[in-house]
């Protein structure tokens, strides 16, 4: 029997060099370590990025609109093939300075949408909380029709204090809290489900 060389030797790091190159030889063209060490890849991750943002004032009160881009990741994507009614949510919260205290939050606007994949149409139903539904033929038009909006009014002329300073923090995000529990608990902290962008401006 023949003894393995002691550790730290040269034939020894040279061994090792050889199952190295020889373990990547074996790797499909392609492939990557994960392959070698069955280490699965990391699922996509859901995106957002706000395309326009503007705030508007005038003496009838405060108008947002904006545009938001996604893509949903591959479990969220899964979910939404398979019926799993999806929630999204955009908030605007108008905040005025405080020196001595917290900042006074003095207006609030929130929109809900649920989005679900109906099978027996092949359609998508959208149904904003509160308001009506809409069914659309393609996945791309249901998303379109409520990641965007335009004079979105998010305040009264009275809410927001003559002489004050004024800014906006507005928050759009798939609402995993409207999901059944146990599904909540299954993908809490997978990156699909982080879909959210923010965005804070003055009000002038």
């Amino acid at each position: 029997m023949i003894s393995p060389p002691p550790p730290g030797s040269l034939r020894r790091r040279s061994l090792l060099r050889a199952f190295g190159a020889a373990a990547l030889r074996m790797l499909p063209v392609g492939g990557t370590a994960t392959a070698l060490f069955g280490v699965a890849p990391a699922a996509r991750a859901s995106a957002a990025e706000l395309t326009g943002f503007d705030l508007s004032r005038d003496e009838d009160g405060v108008y947002l609109s904006y545009a938001v881009e996604f893509e949903l990741g591959r479990g969220v994507d899964d979910a939404l093939v398979k019926s799993v009614p999806l929630f999204f949510v955009a908030e605007a919260e108008i905040f005025r300075d405080r020196w001595y205290w917290r900042d006074r939050r003095v207006a609030h606007a929130v929109r809900t949408w649920r989005i679900v994949y109906q099978p027996l149409t092949s359609t998508y139903r959208v149904t904003t909380i509160g308001g009506l539904s809409q069914s659309y033929p393609t996945r791309a038009e249901a998303i379109a029709s409520f990641s965007r909006a335009s004079r979105w009014k998010v305040a009264e002329p009275g809410q927001l204090e003559e002489g004050g300073r004024h800014y906006l923090d507005f928050q759009y995000r798939l609402d995993t809290t409207q999901l059944p529990r146990p599904m909540q608990i299954g993908i809490s902290g997978e990156p699909d489900w982080q879909l959210s962008v923010k965005r804070t401006l003055r009000i002038n």
